[in-house]
């Protein structure tokens, strides 16, 4: 990859199923406080220290326990929360094809963005290096939306993501 990766592990993961391979990476978009880029609200989300108080928006969300195998920063900055062998809490319920459970079997990215804008090229190249990387260690046949497997309960990573940028 292009830079290196800060590691900064969350508390939100747990084992998978002894039984589950990892062949789905499902791209997220997020940002804290909703369409502002830059601070420590995904970080501090992920590792469950965001402060309600802050943002009127963090006290709908403080209590939850969530998590993402990695953050692309909109600098292409990359920051992995669990190890791939972990279960991260990303996708909530959802179902791909048939099999339900998407965080049993899949590598969540979240992308610093959201659905009212365009991402930025250094995303696409830190997202691209990433799915190199990650394809070369495990047998990803799907690279989806969180729309995708959980339709009508979410629509990230949204309109303005570039699907044709990523293979």
């Amino acid at each position: 990859m292009a830079s290196p990766c800060q590691v900064i592990l969350s508390p939100n993961t747990d084992s998978r199923p002894a039984d589950s391979g990892i062949d789905m990476i499902v791209v997220h978009n997020i940002s804290l406080p909703p369409n502002q880029f830059g601070g420590n609200g995904i970080i501090e989300l992920f590792t469950n220290t965001l402060d309600a108080t802050e943002h009127p928006y963090y006290a709908t969300i403080a209590h939850l326990k969530v998590s993402s195998h990695f953050l692309i920063r909109r600098d292409g900055q990359l920051i992995q929360f669990a190890s791939c062998l972990q279960r991260a809490w990303h996708a909530g319920v959802s179902s791909w094809q048939g099999r339900e459970r998407c965080n049993d079997f899949s590598i969540g990215i979240e992308l610093e963005g959201s659905d009212d804008c365009a991402f930025a090229n250094a995303q696409y190249l830190s997202l691209q290096a990433l799915i190199d990387a990650l394809k070369k260690r495990y047998p990803i046949r799907h690279i989806v939306g969180h729309s995708q497997i959980a339709p009508g309960r979410k629509t990230d990573p949204g309109p303005f993501f570039d699907w044709q940028r990523i293979t």
